[in-house]
């Protein structure tokens, strides 16, 4: 796993032009998705197509090899790098070339092209400008899309400087850019082949669409008589018109452009000749045309992913970076720390899991909090923080099994094989929590100690600077258990979901809410009940999450049958209920707890709108509060019920804009990621500390949100429940 040392290193260096550059990417997205005029339709369409392509593919491979050995090019499945290496250099010696230029392709990246070619002595020049700052510079790409932008301006003008001393120093954007131009002008002249990816191949026609900012692909492909285009087999579709809603995509998506300055759809080989550059007075149609065209498919592990299924949604990506750039870890530290051997981001993990293998996934798998902002963001759908949790749970049964005797009876999950002591810690929290609570003040006194610290720090890596969970003695369950309910003739029947934290920790956010469904005449029911599974998901912990969704599901549904509601205060265990109980319960029970559960504040927002009485609940004259919604309510779309009831009950609210608050529930603990939780923390600071905020009270409705908010601000954050039971 990326070390602190690593990630606080490249925080330093790197942080600052990744943090500035995705997040110029990510606020275009936004703009750009919003004049779309069905975005979400043009999202189903373009994964409705890519379902069918990866499920047809083998027959795809097929018909794209006709389509092409019929325009008269040749076609090479490479089954791994090694082959499709091989085929590559025999393209190259037989053309007898001592120049290969490429346009960009992560592809290539993936099969180490440039350093076989190299060994047989070919100069490879990369023409795509932030592809050639990297050969210059001798680093690997940062970014799926946009390979150097973990360098500045100012980093890019001094490397130039140093290394070609040219006769003025360089230090504009536009002498930088105009000194490449001239630079690899004269190289792709004396170039002999030329080397592409392809961001689609159409099977029908044997096209490939090339969707980049710059010219140099054209050239690449215009100025060489033989043309070699590497691209795994995933990138084939069906047909040229299923190009469409990929081409309105990808460019929004990757860099919030509506369409990229070019976008290219080539046949090859084409009848155009090539172009004698020493040649200045034969006319170009008496050139020679004979045009040498290869496609190289390369497998290297997608068959078996498409076999996979977990990781067959791996190969519905098209490349865009669009979970990169929302992902609040990344906008940190960028691909060199969120990324292995060739693809970065959320979706570098089922990548690197397909083509690498666990090993090279599972080192930095973990900067994956699955936060779900990625889903939404990403064009077909992806569900990444899934993909991530699989690869996790498959890594943690390939570890080494912490000491049995630290485990059995302390950490009773269904975990067979061995999860790291750590994450079986974290995966267990309710068995602390219950612990805490039975045994508390005690309890919170021993783990404030100066021994205690030291002892979690080295055993389990939790950070000492962050600060524990006090656990209440009486639990939200036990304060309900003695008390009557005062609701006569209720308009509805509710079954509150006590959740971990809200039982043993936020006890009051807890007995707000059931004062405050009361007063809106609902008859409340706080049962004994399993956490969600969410501490073990996050950890990887599948079986053991599965086994808490199963009790939950039958805890809840006696209630469900009696026609109660089921409303949760936490949501990320609301997210759970709706979105990843779905790969760990059968359809009936999944869709049966999905359908009658709501979070706490679309609730409320409900039954206003159905007639509740709203004088039942405290009213203020234009009260300023800023609240920052919590990552998956907003994925979840549901940010706005929140707003919606804190302004019919008279406040003024103004809402956070960061992506996340850093802290992701065990994340924030960790030590390895502590200097980083607290680095996408400083974001959601700076806009609380703004000066039009800075007086405002905070509220939050995530509980990861307001330990972070605690730890960022001397203001202390509330649930917004608490506001309405005042």
């Amino acid at each position: 796993m990326a070390s602190a040392d690593e990630i606080r290193e490249l925080m330093r260096t790197e942080g600052a032009a990744v943090a500035q550059n995705t997040q110029a990417f990510n606020d275009g997205r936004y703009e750009s998705v919003a004049e779309l005029e069905d975005y979400e339709e043009l999202k189903r369409e373009a994964r409705s197509i890519k379902e069918d392509a990866i499920e047809r593919l083998p027959d795809l491979v097929e018909e794209l090899t006709e389509t092409v050995e019929e325009n008269g090019g040749t076609v090479y499945v490479a089954d791994d790098a090694e082959d499709a290496n091989r085929y590559i250099r025999s393209v190259v010696d037989d053309r007898d070339a001592e120049r290969v230029v490429k346009s960009k392709s992560m592809t290539s990246e993936e099969l180490d092209v440039n350093d076989a070619l190299e060994a047989d002595g070919v100069d490879v020049v990369e023409t795509d400008l932030g592809e050639w700052v990297l050969q210059v510079a001798d680093e690997a790409p940062s970014h799926i899309v946009a390979p150097a932008i973990h360098k500045s301006r100012e980093a890019i003008a001094e490397l130039f400087n140093e290394r070609f001393d040219p006769d003025e120093p360089l230090e504009t954007a536009e002498e930088l850019t105009h000194f490449a131009r001239e630079k690899l002008g004269d190289q792709i002249v004396d170039a002999e082949v030329g080397m592409t990816g392809a961001n689609f191949l159409t099977a029908d026609t044997g096209s490939m669409a090339l969707v980049t900012s710059e010219g140099n692909a054209r050239k690449t492909v215009a100025a060489t008589d033989t043309q070699i285009t590497v691209a795994g087999v995933e990138k084939i579709v069906p047909a040229v018109e299923d190009l469409h809603p990929f081409i309105e995509l990808i460019g929004r998506s990757g860099t919030g452009q509506d369409i990229t300055s070019y976008v290219s759809l080539l046949t090859p080989p084409v009848d155009t000749p090539v172009v004698d550059f020493e040649d200045d007075e034969t006319p170009l149609s008496e050139l020679d045309a004979d045009r040498d065209f290869h496609l190289v498919l390369v497998d290297n592990g997608r068959l078996a992913m498409r076999d996979d299924e977990h990781l067959r949604e791996t190969l519905y990506c098209i490349r865009c970076s669009a979970c990169s750039n929302s992902c609040a870890n990344f906008q940190s530290v960028g691909g060199h720390a969120f990324g292995g051997e060739t693809y970065s981001g959320g979706i570098a993990t089922g990548w690197e899991a397909g083509i690498e293998g666990l090993d090279v996934a599972e080192e930095f798998n973990d900067l994956c909090t699955g936060c779900s902002r990625c889903v939404n963001a990403c064009p077909v759908g992806i569900d990444i923080p899934w993909i991530n949790t699989v690869v996790r749970d498959r890594a943690n049964r390939e570890g080494d099994e912490p000491a049995e005797w630290l485990v059995d009876g302390l950490m009773p999950d269904a975990e067979d094989e061995g999860a790291p002591l750590q994450k079986r810690f974290f995966g267990n929290f309710e068995t602390v929590a219950k612990l805490g609570s039975a045994t508390a003040p005690i309890s919170n006194w021993l783990a404030e100690t100066g021994v205690s610290r030291r002892l979690m720090s080295r055993v389990l890596g939790i950070d000492p600077r962050r600060e524990l969970p006090s656990f209440e003695r009486e639990t939200l369950v036990e304060w309900f258990a003695d008390r009557e309910s005062a609701v006569e003739n209720p308009d509805r029947r509710v079954v509150l979901y006590p959740d971990l934290y809200t039982n043993h920790v936020q006890v009051e956010r807890g007995k707000a809410a059931v004062e405050v469904l009361e007063s809106l005449g609902v008859d409340v029911v706080v049962p004994p009940a399993p956490s969600s599974g969410r501490a073990p998901l996050s950890q990887g912990m599948v079986a053991t999450a599965t086994d808490h969704a199963e009790r939950v599901a039958e805890t809840l549904s006696s209630h469900v049958a009696e026609g109660r509601d089921v409303v949760v205060i936490e949501p990320s265990d609301h997210a759970m209920f709706q979105r990843e109980y779905e790969k760990l319960l059968d359809e009936e029970r999944f869709t049966g707890l999905a359908e009658e559960s709501y979070e706490l504040l679309e609730y409320v927002y409900g039954l206003l709108e159905n007639g509740a009485d709203a004088s039942a609940l405290p009213a203020v004259d234009g009260e300023e509060i800023a609240y920052h919604s919590h990552c998956q309510q907003r994925t979840l779309g549901l940010e706005a019920h929140t707003v919606a009831v804190l302004e019919e009950c008279g406040y003024d609210v103004t809402t956070s804009e960061v992506e996340c608050c850093g802290m992701a529930g065990s994340f924030g603990y960790k030590s390895d990621y502590y200097e980083l939780s607290m680095d996408v923390g400083d974001r959601l600071r700076d806009q609380l500390q703004a000066d039009d905020v800075r007086e405002r009270p905070v509220v939050a409705s995530g509980t990861s949100c307001l330990e972070q908010i605690d730890a960022l601000l001397e203001r202390q954050p509330r649930h917004p429940i608490e506001l309405l039971s005042e």
